[in-house]
């Protein structure tokens, strides 16, 4: 079963658990254009796998591939996590025995203003936040 947190509480967790891994499922587009969680505070990397619908099969590759032992902790987050919630599902199908969904997103909902980032999320959290530049 998938567990379900909140940006805040998975920096924590991530911090105090040495074998997690936050896995960014977000396109190459978003990540250049919005940027992407900063772990290098907490000793991590960040796994960037973005995530297809059209390709689960690819996706689990992938994943198998970045992180071949099945007990280590997952933490998936996308822009407001239903990417993230879709992706830690499969995991959890494919034999990962934690899978954890970054609830809120990097992003979070829109405002009532439609600008995403200011309600709840990574963003929102004040988090550790990195540019990527195009050419990565």
């Amino acid at each position: 079963m998938t567990e379900r947190v909140l940006s805040q509480e998975a920096w924590i967790r991530l911090g105090n658990e040495s074998r997690s891994v936050l896995i960014d499922v977000r396109t190459p587009q978003e990540w250049t254009e919005i940027g992407i969680p900063a772990l290098e505070a907490i000793g991590k990397s960040l796994l960037r796998i973005a995530w297809d619908p059209s390709d689960a099969q690819g996706f689990l590759r992938k994943l198998n591939v970045a992180v071949p032992d099945r007990t280590t902790p997952l933490y998936f987050i996308c822009r407001s996590g239903a990417r993230s919630q879709m992706t830690a599902e499969l995991a959890a199908w494919d034999g990962y025995t934690t899978t954890i969904n970054v609830a809120d997103g990097f992003e979070g909902p829109p405002d009532a203003t439609g600008l995403r980032g200011r309600i709840s999320g990574w963003q929102a959290a004040g988090l550790p936040i990195e540019s990527v530049s195009r050419e990565t």
